[in-house]
Formats: structure tokens, C-alpha cells, sequence
């Protein structure tokens, strides 16, 4: 079988505050981590995986190990930020003839890879709305004539994706460095299309995991292809289930729940007395879901605690988090408007009319405070009873640098 080769190296300054404490390769969504739904989507289509990584390595692997399923693991190390030009060049020494190239942080399906493997080589690319914010590519037939990084204005809607069937050739390009300082992939790829024929092959469901945002919508595509099973759980007389349901062993659901999937719910967690979780919800493992809490499109980090009388929605909490009773974090603006989230100082559009906030790991919050959409609160932050948080929270433990 071929080799995968995939770029697990950045630590997700986008994702904040999320990944202050884990990289952006091992979040979750759907039961399962970005990489790790990753290598399911390869298995029966690739033997061996190479990792590029960074600083956070050992997270990474503490997280994967040396083998998944029937796919041998090899971790290779970028030290220093050089780009995803340099990344591939670090797995250089590794790599036989044909292999694919991808993104660790982005979420891709196995049907998709699989129609990558029969074009070499190849490019997969999906049609997009707002194809500034990515590379995008133009082509003839079934070909690439042109890859452009985010263009300002663009004819083609056609946006890379970062998935790639290569071989060796692609390490004759002597690359130089882009505006940003890297030695981008994508100098390479460019120049590869114009020595011999570049295959295009559109995805049916790519999405790419840059904001946090971007994790419900993985979440619940996700959650949508999976089937029920809640035999290892303890549910209570008087719950009612509704839709497909994963509930981890030892999970108990009291009496006068109501859980309407696709939902899915780890193991040793404990939900209601009447508590309403809403469809494409995502609650960890050893976490406690207090009486009448509603929980609406989330996803609850393993550890976390909501007490009685709160409401969740559209949001996405850490690991180890504890809303104190009557907390509120509200998702949608007065006003209907598309939710903003200031990210590294400016004003984002989610493109949704639905989003509530972003907690970081073990964030703490008093009785009776709400939560206005969009804002994004540090690890560790503790928030006082009866607050109204209506813009970003810090903390002076984590800070960024400006190099990464």
C-alpha cells in the first residue's frame, strides 16, 4: 500500500483559546479527534502515515501512538515553522514512490481520498463561496492550468483543499520563500502542473477546520453518519430517546430526560434529571449534565460540569469546564445578524445566525451569568456570579507569540 503524509505541525492560532492547551490536530468533534477521523478515513487505502509535527509532538502521539488499526505510524519533526513546503521535506527521507499528501487539520472523507487514488497525480479541490480565503484552483477538463493563494478576486470557485497524490518529482522545485516567510507547498504543486499533467478531482464533503465554528459543522456531518447504541449506558423509566443516540458505558441518563440525536455522549457521564439535549451534540467523557439543562448543537469537552436551570447552544466548551447553576450562554443577536467573533484583534463573520461562545479547558463560571454570541474566553478563566460577558476574556498565562 501507498504512504500518507500528513501536516500536523501548526498549532492552530485561529482555534484560540481552545488550542492554548491541546494542538488543533487532536480536537474533537463527533466522538472522535481531527486526526483520528482522519486515519479511519485511510484505512484500506494507505499502509503507513507519516506525521510532520512540531512542538507539541507528544501530545500528538500520546494521543495516536505508533499504530492505528493496520497503519503503521512514523512521527517526523519540523523544528522550525518553515512552511508546508518544508513540512513535506522533512518526510523526504521516508518516502517510497507514490504517496498523498494532506492537511492535519481539516476534515476529509474516505470516499473522497478514494477518488483521489484513481487520478495520478492528482489534486482534490471543492467548490466554495468565498474562494479568497483560500488557494483556488483553475482548470481545463479534468486538468490544473493555475493554483493562486487566496486571490482577491477570482473566476474560479474552486478551492484547494490540500490534499494531494504526488510523487518524488514534486521535490525538484527549488522553492523560495512567499510573503509570509514560508516555502509554501503549493510553489511546488504549481510548478509540478506545468511539467506534466495535473489531475482535478472535486470532493463531495471537505471542510476545512479553521475556527471553531468550523467543528460543528464537522461535528455534525459526523454525528449524521453514525448509527445508535445504547446498550453499555443505565437509563432511567420515564427518559425518551429520539433519533440515533451513542451513549458510552457506564453513562446514566436520569428519569425525565430527553435526548433527540444524533447525539453522542462518552462514557461515566451522567445527564438529567430532566435535561433536553438537542440534535448534533457532542458530551465527553465524566461529564455531569445537571436537572433541566438544555444543551443545543454543542460540543462539551470530557470533565465538564453544567448544573441545573443553564442553557447551552451552539457552542463549544473544554475539558474540565463548570457552569454554575442558571448559566445562559445565549447564540443568536437581537438583531438576527450573523454572529462576529474577534479573532487576533478582528471582527470575523461565522456565517452563522446561530453561535454562542468558546471556552477554553478548565474555565470556571459563578451562578446566573450569561454569555453573549460570539465570545471567546481563555483557559482557566474564572468568571463571577452573576456576570454579563459580552466581549473576549484573557488570561495572562497563555500568550501568543508571534512566531509559532
Amino acid at each position: 500500500m501507498i504512504q500518507a503524509v500528513i501536516l500536523a505541525r501548526g498549532l492552530g492560532m485561529r482555534q484560540r483559546p481552545l488550542t492554548f492547551t491541546r494542538p488543533k490536530p487532536i480536537l474533537e468533534f463527533g466522538g472522535t479527534t481531527i486526526l483520528e477521523h482522519t486515519l479511519e478515513a485511510l484505512s484500506g487505502l494507505v499502509g503507513e502515515v507519516i506525521f510532520v509535527v512540531g512542538a507539541q509532538e507528544e501530545d500528538i502521539q500520546k494521543q495516536i501512538g505508533s499504530k492505528f488499526q493496520k497503519i503503521k505510524i512514523r512521527y517526523v519533526r519540523q523544528e522550525k515553522p518553515l512552511g508546508t513546503g518544508d513540512a513535506l521535506y522533512q518526510a523526504r527521507p521516508y518516502l517510497r514512490e507514490k504517496f498523498l499528501v494532506m492537511n492535519g487539520d481539516d476534515f476529509y472523507t474516505n470516499e473522497d481520498i478514494g477518488k483521489v487514488l484513481k487520478k495520478f497525480p492528482s489534486i482534490l479541490v471543492q467548490e466554495v463561496e468565498n474562494p479568497s480565503s483560500f488557494g483556488v484552483v483553475f482548470k481545463k477538463g479534468e486538468l490544473m492550468e493555475k493554483l493562486v493563494e487566496k486571490p482577491k478576486k477570482s473566476l474560479s470557485h474552486l478551492a484547494n483543499t490540500g490534499l494531494y497524490f504526488l510523487d518524488k518529482q514534486v521535490f525538484e522545485t527549488t522553492l523560495e520563500k512567499s510573503e509570509r516567510g514560508e516555502f509554501e507547498l503549493t510553489q511546488a504543486i504549481e510548478a509540478l502542473a506545468q511539467k506534466r499533467k495535473m489531475f482535478v478531482v472535486e470532493a463531495s464533503h471537505w471542510i476545512p477546520i479553521s475556527y471553531p465554528w468550523d467543528l460543528l459543522m464537522a461535528n455534525q456531518f459526523l454525528l449524521e453518519q453514525q448509527k445508535g447504541s445504547v446498550k453499555e449506558a443505565r437509563i432511567e423509566k420515564g427518559v425518551v430517546l429520539k433519533g440515533e443516540i451513542i451513549l458510552g458505558a457506564g453513562t446514566v441518563v436520569k428519569s425525565g430526560s430527553y435526548l433527540e440525536g444524533p447525539l453522542w455522549i462518552g462514557s461515566e457521564s451522567q445527564i438529567g434529571p430532566n435535561a433536553y439535549l438537542r440534535p448534533a451534540t457532542m458530551i465527553g467523557s465524566r461529564c455531569r449534565i445537571g436537572a433541566n439543562v438544555e444543551v443545543k448543537n454543542s460540543i462539551i469537552g470530557d470533565g465538564t460540569h453544567i448544573d441545573h436551570l443553564s442553557y447551552v447552544g451552539d457552542s463549544i466548551l473544554g475539558h474540565d469546564c463548570h457552569l454554575g447553576a442558571g448559566t445562559i450562554i445565549a447564540n443568536l443577536r437581537f438583531d438576527q445578524k450573523l454572529v462576529e467573533v474577534e479573532v487576533k484583534g478582528k471582527m470575523v463573520s461565522t456565517r452563522r445566525k446561530e453561535f454562542g461562545a468558546v471556552l477554553g479547558d478548565g474555565v470556571k463560571v459563578g451562578v446566573n451569568s450569561s454569555l453573549m454570541p460570539g465570545v471567546l474566553i481563555d483557559p482557566e478563566v474564572i468568571i463571577g456570579p452573576h456576570s454579563l460577558v459580552k466581549n473576549n476574556l484573557k488570561n495572562s498565562k497563555f500568550i501568543d507569540e508571534k512566531k509559532h
